[in-house]
């Protein structure tokens, strides 16, 4: 009788822990999911004119949508990316002389590599984008490359210090005017990891393990007692 009371308890004791440990992660996956359509409702939402925001704020204008009107002046800075229909290539971050004076950085989308020769001199736009100040860069990305100029993540604050605009990044939506063969690359929720419906699989999975393990050692015990 010890022996199947122990085999229980550490039994019933597992399943408790990893069954809490799933629901746990069902709970995540509902609070995850409200954030992300929080988040696409907020890229998704009707456009205000860049020139009503006077100072663009990183956490109160995150994904904010805005139109604003201008021309790029011809220099560009170049990510180092890739999309999965053209292969790798760059994304083409302009500077941008709005209408009301202020100069911004433009994400103005892809290019492939074969693009990267091309000249692009300043052109009018009409442009419909989000702000963002993305979370590329960490302890582990390279500075710009010095002799190709490269850029290896989207870091606002270093870019405008670079070319002297404001601290301020548009990720182009739509706009009007030549596109000189970049591809927008629009904002967008797909990026956010969302793992947690797995992990809750993998601990119901392992409490079933678990149960089937207790089933089997109690069959043991039972065997050798007989």
């Amino acid at each position: 009788m010890r022996r199947y009371l122990s085999a229980l308890i550490l039994g019933a004791g597992g399943i408790a822990i990893l069954m809490s440990l799933g629901f746990w992660q069902v709970r995540r996956l509902a609070w995850k999911e409200g954030v992300i359509a929080g988040i696409e409702a907020r890229i998704g939402a009707e456009p205000v004119a860049l020139a009503s925001i006077a100072e663009p704020d990183p956490v109160a204008d995150l994904y904010r949508p805005v139109t604003f009107a201008g021309r790029t002046t011809g220099d560009e800075l170049l990510v180092l990316s890739g999309q999965k229909e053209l292969g790798p290539g760059f994304r083409v971050i302009a500077v941008f002389e709005a209408g009301d004076g202020r100069r911004i950085l433009l994400d103005r989308g892809f290019i492939p590599e074969s693009g990267r020769a091309m000249p692009r001199p300043g052109v009018a736009l009409e442009v419909t984008g989000n702000l963002l100040w993305p979370d590329d860069a960490d302890s582990f990305t390279p500075p710009p490359d010095q002799k190709t100029g490269i850029w290896f993540a989207r870091d606002v604050a270093a870019m405008s210090e670079s070319v002297k605009t404001l601290p301020v990044l548009v990720v182009v939506r739509t706009e009007e005017g030549d596109d000189q063969g970049i591809v927008p690359v629009p904002v967008d929720a797909s990026a956010i990891p969302n793992d947690h419906r797995g992990y809750a699989i993998t601990w119901f999975s392992l409490a079933g393990v678990w149960a089937g393990m207790t089933a089997f050692l109690l069959w043991r015990i039972r065997q050798r007692k007989n």
